[in-house]
């Protein structure tokens, strides 16, 4: 189980190419998910890809329910529901549904994010029926098993995975320390996807039942079914599987939140069990598939989205004062953030690094990027993306995000065409817009007792 970020096209690692090659040289057409789509008298949304070049075939199902549908003391509930979900229903005894699925050759997982949750499973074409039976049951047929022990086991994995994640690794509090001055309390991005241990313990068996009721309904998710299958069988089960699942009659609501900024720089300081400072600058950022997106992602490469990026180039290879550089643009549904992290070498105080980050950040809002840089972006964003679609379970996961996000599943070729339309006066534009002078939070964690090595504004290097 994990939390996911959503599938962009700059959201998996891009290595970019040492040598910029044109991308006219290239000149690929866009790529296209040929697919079909049609909706259940429930709501179930279903959409169809073939793609017969292996015997393989996936189903991807997206709950429009993540943990920004949650509310300010009864956080954790969608990461949790992750796991129950595992954990057998009504005709699926516990332990069977992995064991079912292992015997028929097929594997399985799940992933949350702030804005939905996605279970999926991949194995041989004949395992299809399989599949669908087996998250059908789920969805239909989970609540009538929940009691108490199941939530509890679970509530206890769950407390597992944040000590392994958060509590107990180096600078993992860092993302939870910076998200409630990010965003206002009531703001459904303020806490962590996977919650907090006191509102998982103090969660009653009908809290969670009640969660369940209102978002894990067909009227409120979709199943994307990729790979090596018959459209027409498939059709046959799912109408069989899933058609019988009553809709929720009182279907939930995305939350909507007016647009939050910050007023001026907020400096923290986290004690930690590490062994370095690192420094951590998050702005605001962007809203997913928002006209600004492609131009932060770009300048987010630029800057440190990689080894040949300006700020690795200059920290860590020519100056060696950080041991490590990375800048990502994280887009959601309701709001973004843009966090640039930096890892001081042994002996060297997160002043000096903080002045090269400002230095070129700076550099790009006044005099901007290069051709070459740019069409470094541009090759990346495709290679990437055909990465993502060599497989079936990237094709059907990407087929329900633009169905959840850009309202029909068929936006690939119009997500791609932004990127490729980029300037560099866009990518110059969105650094003195979103990041240059722009109010942000300044975070140091810094080993325990050491707050000396915490950055401070106008101390002495």
């Amino acid at each position: 189980m994990s939390h996911s970020s959503r599938p962009r096209l700059l959201a998996t690692a891009i290595v970019l190419a040492c040598v910029a090659v044109p991308l006219a040289a290239q000149a690929p057409q866009a790529p296209r998910i040929p697919f079909e789509k049609f909706t259940l008298p429930n709501g179930l949304e279903v959409i169809l890809h073939v793609d017969r070049s292996v015997p393989i075939v996936t189903v991807n199902g997206w709950y429009k329910v993540g943990s920004g549908d949650e509310k300010p003391g009864r956080t954790g509930f969608a990461h949790l529901f992750e796991h129950i979900m595992f954990m057998g229903s009504e005709h699926v005894p516990v332990g069977k549904f992995d064991e079912w699925l292992e015997a028929a050759g097929a594997n399985n997982n799940g992933s949350t994010t702030n804005d939905r949750t996605n279970y999926y499973e991949t194995g041989p074409s004949n395992a299809l029926p399989l599949m669908l039976w087996l998250d059908a049951d789920r969805m239909g047929w989970l609540l009538p098993t929940m009691d108490k022990p199941k939530v509890d086991l679970q509530r206890d994995v769950v407390k597992n995975e944040r000590r392994q994640n958060t509590d107990n690794v180096p600078y993992g509090r860092a993302f939870e320390t910076l998200l409630p001055v990010m965003f206002p309390p009531d703001h459904p991005y303020s806490w962590p996807v996977i919650g907090s241990l006191t509102d998982l313990s103090k969660a009653s068996l009908d809290d969670v039942k009640e969660f369940f009721r209102k978002y894990y309904a067909p009227n409120n998710a979709s199943i994307a079914i990729a790979g090596d299958f018959n459209p027409d069988s498939a059709k046959v089960w799912v109408r069989k599987y899933f058609g019988s699942i009553p809709r929720n009659t009182d279907a939930p609501v995305r939350p909507t939140v007016p647009m939050v900024r910050l007023a001026k720089d907020t400096v923290l300081v986290l004690e930690d069990r590490v062994q370095l400072p690192r420094l951590y600058y998050a702005w605001h950022g962007t809203k997913a598939l928002s006209a600004d997106e492609p131009a932060v992602d770009a300048l987010s490469q630029i800057l440190a989205g990689g080894k040949s990026s300006r700020l690795y180039r200059t920290l860590v290879y020519e100056k060696q004062i950080a041991q490590d550089v990375n800048m990502g643009n994280d887009a959601n549904k309701l709001d973004g953030m843009i966090l640039l992290t930096s890892t001081a070498k042994p002996g060297v105080h997160p002043r000096q690094i903080a002045a090269e980050l400002d230095a070129a950040i700076r550099e790009v809002a006044d005099n901007g990027i290069t051709e070459r840089e740019l069409t470094r972006v541009k090759n990346g964003v495709r290679a990437s993306l055909l990465d993502e679609l060599s497989s079936v379970l990237g094709k059907a996961d990407r087929l329900n995000y633009y169905n959840y996000f850009a309202g029909t599943p068929e936006y690939i070729e119009q997500d791609l065409a932004r990127y490729e339309r980029l300037t560099a006066a866009d990518v110059q534009r969105a650094a003195r817009t979103f990041v240059a002078g722009r109010p942000k939070i300044i975070l140091t964690v810094v080993p325990e007792g050491k707050k000396e090595l915490a950055f401070a504004p106008g101390g002495a290097n």
